[in-house]
């Protein structure tokens, strides 16, 4: 199928297929979530510092990273933003179901 896709953009006399495009698309977007799951893996590292008795001679494994706690902020923040735009938009489609127009 990939070569398929392939063939069909060389022959293709449009700069880039539909096809070809939601593929690169698709691509994309799976490297965007390959870095969001590491930037949730630091959190979590960092995290679990605070929270698992580590050796105390090693303060390299004792104490999250500052890149650690900046990803589990970075994360929480990112989450919250997600929650309220979600509510945002449940309450401006209620609005609108019952028939108050004012949505902003």
């Amino acid at each position: 199928m990939a070569a398929s896709a392939r063939a069909s953009a060389h022959v293709s006399s449009f700069p880039e297929s539909s096809e070809t495009a939601s593929v690169e698309s698709l691509a994309l977007q799976a490297c965007d979530d390959i870095d969001s799951l590491h930037e949730v893996q630091r959190a979590y590292a960092g995290l679990e510092k605070l929270i698992v008795p580590q050796g105390v001679n090693d303060t390299e494994e004792v104490y999250p990273t500052r890149t650690e706690l900046s990803a589990l902020v970075r994360v929480v923040n990112e989450e919250l933003q997600r929650r309220i735009a979600t509510a945002d938009i449940t309450m401006q489609s209620l609005r609108v179901a019952l028939g108050g127009g004012d949505v902003q």
